[in-house]
């Protein structure tokens, strides 16, 4: 039976990290420490950072506490890393959690009677709190009191306890699935867009010279460029280039040994890597072209529908690669030309 050796298992390894997103204790901490922690350090989204400036500046010399703020986007946008940055410049603590993780009405009042005057309570993924916890937020967003219940039958009774004037930063990747009563409740909603290649450039620049790494900018281009509009995939690319380039070159990143770097690690000249690559050469190549539903994409693959839609699917919409139809997905014209397959007449 063929065996992996230690080089194939770190070459997989590193390819699932850049796919699926999960980090080493290592890349954790990097990671922590190119993240921005002032505005004026926060790159790109130029509309929300003078929006969140003037908000922020009219809070403070009320001495007020800044409104509910919910952020939505796709993954990797910086939403995390902006409800920190909102924190900073209020000179205020932040807590943060994530919609899963409040399983009971008991965290959340954990959560809620732990926090100081003015802090900022940070809920990432806000979307998958459960109706329950739901209930019990809103009279803690509009009125700053907490409602819960002691004992059970009879003996039940309820509580009411005052709770300090707090900001609630939540986060979202589907807007869609907040309910009404809870997205009426935030005062300020910010949606995050995807990045041009210019401030992902400035981007990579600003996190090499964090990681004293020797980059110009045409090397800092070429790692943007196939960034898919994301900053953490930016820099999580960064990180693989240098890594490569300890090994393989020295001196300077340049264009052409970010190139050879990332062709390396299978990420094409439009940010596209293995799996993307694989689901368009099965429609266009396996397929031909015709319509394919997502379950049949699935097992052909041998990955999980949801995945392939909430991951690699938005990308390739974005880029013209492939259509929904009422049939299934279809592969465009431009995934063809890209893939090098003749167009099916």
């Amino acid at each position: 039976m063929w065996e992996e050796n230690a080089e194939d298992i770190e070459w997989h390894e590193t390819q699932e990290r850049l796919v699926t997103g999960k980090l080493t204790a290592d890349d954790l901490e990097v990671d922590r420490s190119l993240r921005p922690k002032m505005l004026c350090d926060y790159l790109g989204q130029e509309r929300i950072k003078e929006n969140l400036d003037v908000l922020i500046a009219a809070t403070k010399n009320r001495g007020d506490v800044l409104d509910h703020v919910l952020l939505s986007g796709p993954p990797g946008l910086g939403k995390t890393t902006l409800a920190t940055v909102v924190a900073n410049e209020l000179g205020v603590a932040i807590k943060t959690t994530s919609g899963p993780a409040i399983e009971r009405p008991g965290d959340l009042a954990a959560i809620l009677t732990n926090l100081e005057p003015s802090d900022v309570l940070f809920i990432d993924e806000i979307h998958r709190l459960n109706r329950q916890i739901e209930e019990i937020l809103y009279p803690a967003m509009e009125d700053f009191i907490l409602d819960i219940m002691i004992g059970k039958g009879p003996a039940a009774r309820s509580i009411r306890l005052d709770i300090p004037h707090f900001t609630l930063i939540g986060a979202t990747t589907r807007t869609g699935l907040l309910t009404g009563p809870l997205r009426d409740r935030f005062g300020i909603e910010f949606r995050l867009d995807y990045y041009p290649h210019s401030d992902l450039r400035d981007i990579v620049l600003r996190s090499a010279a964090i990681l004293d790494l020797s980059i110009n900018d045409e090397g800092a281009y070429e790692i943007a460029r196939r960034s898919r509009g994301t900053p953490r995939l930016a820099n999580r690319l960064l990180r693989r280039v240098r890594e490569y380039v300890q090994v393989r070159h020295t001196g300077e990143v340049t264009a052409e040994a970010a190139s050879e770097a990332l062709e390396f690690f299978e990420i094409d000249s439009l940010g596209l890597d293995m799996m993307d690559n694989k689901i368009l050469t099965l429609l266009c190549s396996t397929f031909a072209g015709r319509p394919v539903g997502l379950s049949t994409i699935s097992s052909a693959l041998g990955e999980d529908a949801d995945t392939l839609e909430d991951v690699y699917e938005p990308f390739l919409l974005q880029q013209g690669l492939i259509a929904r139809t009422p049939k299934g997905r279809q592969a465009t014209m431009r995934a063809f030309k890209h893939m090098g397959i003749e167009f099916p007449v």
